[in-house]
């Protein structure tokens, strides 16, 4: 790109303002410049966070004033509590069926504190708790700032017909005359009433009858507040208690339950938890009473059932065992089967009796007995000697005996001999005798064999028909055993319930009573100061927050050091000895004042950066108009002029020319007609209040300034002036509105950019380092102008340090600042905060 190209590509950034310059310069980016400039700036944190402790420290005395006032025009709210145990067994319990109906009892027993909660909180315990404590009337006296409520301590008693339901609810104004008179003011409908009366006496009064009485507690001293009260319906009533009784489960497995009530007044919030329990505990005992003559009529009911069915059985019982002849089915059985045991035992010995009497009659039935073959019957029958008949038994011994007499007659007489005829013949005849006696007792034998025979058979039967006897007679024992049980518990438990109807108590304890509160509940003073503290904190910081992101201006050194690649050269301090309109040189006429400290030390760095030449072209440029270019220029100037050194200003803003109104001195001549050619530079310098400093104004402003600048002219007219001069200083346009100055930093050697303290946007920064990127601008220092005490490396009057390019150490000067007035406490807190 050529000179001219160059030149109107500057032309045309410049007319964009201040971010006319190059955007995208060589050496470097824009992204760059973000990020240098990113980040936290601690100091700059600092400085905003020291403007702004004052708003900081009355942000938070704000805060406190809230809170003070939020307490003192906020009512306080207290509570009192009491802890109940509820000790409540299921009704099947007190029965004593719990082992029948177990799943019931458990069920029961799991809501049982859940329904304990509801019936504390139901409409039957605030009717209760309103017949008694009577919440419908609520009295109030005026404060200085709060209305207070007088419960139990009004100096008055209303009593009230409501007529107008819109009454209700509704203010009246009471306000003592004497001790016997009083005036009423309330709002009906619209229209005010009021009228004076007596206490004591029924006011009749649209929509509602009023008889207001005093209290004790009617004093001369009560007679000169305020008062007023409410009437409030059922509905607003219950609606208070809602909001303000709370009723929790402490502790389920030890069935406690906490009652609590919120108030303004505390011994109301304690009287109402008091009443609840009075209320709660007549509830439960009259429900107990109730419960238990219910229970008694059931059981009275019961037990008339149970005894009808108890006597029903007892009759089946006693009918079937008249039919059956029998109440005891295994008794008897085991009677049958004895008996029937015995007879097969008996049976044998009658059969063995009927074969011996068979034979017997076989032996007795033998005519012929011979001596050899003769043998006698208790020979042939050894077991003679059982039988039971006595005749037989003797008719036999009889016919033994016989035979053995007749066995001894053979044996010494024959048969014809009458000896033993007459034996033959009485054997015989014992014979006939003893057939008789055989036939007769084998009649026996085999009729008692018939008989058991018949007895056998009946004692079947009858076992065939013990089984269903005894299912009927156990069927009809077990309802008769059944009621039985029943009506002896029944009737224990009727006795039980006698006795616990007789002294009756509530199944719940008061562990804990309600106690009169000692602070409140709400508001928590340490807290709501604690919010008042933390919100004024918080909106301080906010501010500082706010401030410090709003910060966009370079207020110190360490900001300009942050944000730029310039060498920061030095800090020139705010000049508050007089109010400057225009810009002046002041270093000769305070040349110990903490400017022309600074002025030096920015001198010296000079020296240090340029320390192999002899002469030097310094241009002065900013970016916007008002940073203090001229000022600096001049003073500057007079610095490096005091030091011995022949200084000449150069005004080429010719746009805007300010050197000749800093040394008071016309502008008719100057840079612009020199090279124009019109005047010489000798007919245009012009002198100052120091000898070694002179200075040509800008001269009429002509219409092509950059033009002339890029001319030899411009050229030839430095090496003239580097004949006569040590230094020549250049006050150049703003590089942020014109291009001018560009072009004059190019030719300098050395390019000193003003910053000015709280009126240079930070932008300009990004600017200036992408000017010095684009143009290549290695030695360009920046300068910190009209920077207040303490804001940087500057450390009030005597001292000002700055950097140098080349070593970067400080420059410093040291003077003695001429005795001045203390400063007052303001003017102390102003710098403070400053």
């Amino acid at each position: 790109m050529n000179e001219n190209s160059e030149l109107e590509q500057l032309i045309r950034d410049a007319t964009g303002g201040v971010s006319a310059l190059p955007t995208a310069p060589v050496g470097g980016s824009a992204d760059g410049d973000s990020d240098e400039a990113g980040g936290l700036d601690l100091s700059t944190l600092v400085l905003v966070a020291r403007r702004s402790l004052l708003w900081l420290l009355l942000l938070i005395g704000l805060g406190f004033t809230a809170s003070w006032l939020y307490l003192r025009y906020t009512k306080p709210v207290y509570q009192s509590a009491s802890l109940l145990k509820i000790d409540e067994r299921a009704q099947a319990d007190a029965l004593g069926l719990t082992g029948q109906m177990a799943p019931v009892v458990d069920k029961a027993r799991g809501s049982k504190l859940a329904g304990e909660v509801e019936l504390i909180k139901s409409g039957l315990i605030y009717k209760r708790l309103k017949d008694t404590l009577a919440l419908d009337v609520n009295y109030y006296v005026q404060g200085t700032v709060l209305e207070s409520e007088l419960y139990g301590a009004s100096p008055f008693r209303v009593q009230y017909v409501v007529k107008d339901p819109s009454l209700y609810n509704r203010k009246f104004n009471l306000k003592f005359v004497n001790a016997q008179k009083f005036v009423l003011e309330y709002n009906a409908t619209g229209r005010s009433v009021n009228g004076e009366y007596m206490l004591g006496k029924p006011i009749e009064l649209p929509g509602i009858n009023l008889t207001i009485s005093a209290t004790p507690q009617l004093t001369t001293a009560t007679l000169e507040e305020d008062y007023h009260f409410t009437i409030q319906d059922e509905g607003t009533v219950n609606g208070y208690l809602d909001r303000n009784l709370a009723v929790e489960i402490v502790n389920p497995d030890a069935n406690t339950i906490q009652i609590s009530f919120r108030d303004f007044n505390p011994s109301k919030a304690q009287s109402i938890v008091n009443k609840i329990d009075t209320v709660y505990l007549q509830e439960k005992l009259a429900r107990k009473k109730e419960s238990t003559e219910a229970s008694l009529r059931f059981l009275e009911q019961t037990l008339n059932e149970t005894q009808n069915s108890l006597q029903r059985a007892e009759d089946n019982l006693q009918q079937f065992t008249e039919v059956a002849k029998t109440s005891n089915v295994e008794s008897d059985m085991s009677t049958i089967a004895n008996k029937m045991e015995k007879m097969e035992e008996d049976r044998p010995k009658l059969e063995q009796k009927l074969n011996l009497l068979a034979e017997i009659s076989r032996l007795a039935n033998r005519e012929s007995v011979t001596n050899s073959e003769t043998e006698t019957v208790e020979q042939t029958l050894p077991g003679l000697a059982g039988i039971d008949d006595p005749q037989l038994s003797q008719a036999l011994s009889e016919l033994n005996n016989q035979q053995w007499y007749l066995v001894r007659l053979l044996r010494s007489q024959t048969e014809r001999t009458e000896g033993v005829q007459r034996a033959i013949a009485e054997l015989a005849y014992t014979r006939r005798n003893i057939k008789r006696l055989l036939v007769q007792d084998q009649k026996l034998v085999r009729r008692q064999l018939d008989l058991l025979d018949v007895q056998r058979s009946k004692m079947n039967a009858q076992l065939e028909k013990m089984p269903e006897i005894a299912t009927k007679l156990s069927r009809l024992k077990r309802p008769l055993e059944q009621y039985s049980k029943n009506y002896d518990m029944l009737f224990g438990r009727k006795i039980d319930f006698n006795i616990q109807k007789a002294g009756s108590i509530a199944d719940f304890q008061i562990l804990s009573p309600a106690s009169p509160p000692g602070a409140p509940i709400s508001p928590n003073r340490l807290f709501v100061y604690a919010v008042g503290l933390a919100g004024g904190l918080i909106l301080g910081l906010g501010l500082i927050a706010v401030r410090y992101f709003m910060h966009n201006t370079v207020s110190n050194v360490r900001e300009l050091e942050r944000s730029t690649k310039a060498s920061v050269l030095g800090i020139i301090p705010t000049y508050d000895k007089e109010k400057m309109e225009v810009s002046r040189l002041v270093v000769d006429k305070n040349p110990k004042s903490a400017i022309s400290e600074s002025i030096r030390s920015i001198r010296t760095n000079l020296d240090f950066i340029s320390s192999a030449k002899k002469k030097r072209l310094i241009s002065v440029t900013s970016t916007i108009s008002g940073e203090g270019k001229t000022f600096v220029t001049v003073n500057l100037g007079g610095i490096i002029a005091l030091s011995g050194q022949k200084v000449i200003i150069l005004d080429l803003d010719m746009r805007k020319p300010k050197v000749n109104l800093a040394f008071g001195a016309e502008n008719t001549k100057g840079v612009s007609t020199i090279l124009i050619e019109r005047h010489s530079i000798a007919e245009c310098i012009q002198p100052t209040s120091i000898d070694s400093m002179q200075f040509i104004s800008a001269g009429p402003t002509p219409p092509n300034p950059s033009e002339l600048i890029l001319s030899d002219r411009f050229d030839k007219m430095i090496e003239q002036l580097f004949l006569t001069y040590d230094v020549i200083l250049i006050d150049t346009p703003p590089v942020g509105l014109v291009t001018d100055g560009i072009l004059i930093m190019r030719k300098a050697d050395i390019p000193l950019y003003i910053v000015r303290a709280g009126y240079s946007r930070k932008a300009f920064l990004k600017n200036m380092n992408r000017l010095m990127r684009s143009n290549n601008f290695t030695r360009m220092c920046a300068i910190l102008n009209d920077a207040q005490s303490g804001s940087g490396y500057g450390y009030g009057y005597g001292y000002g340090y700055g950097y140098g390019y080349g070593y970067g150490a400080y420059g410093q000067g040291y003077y003695e600042e001429p005795a001045t007035k203390a400063l007052t406490f303001g003017q102390k807190l102003k710098k403070f905060f400053t």
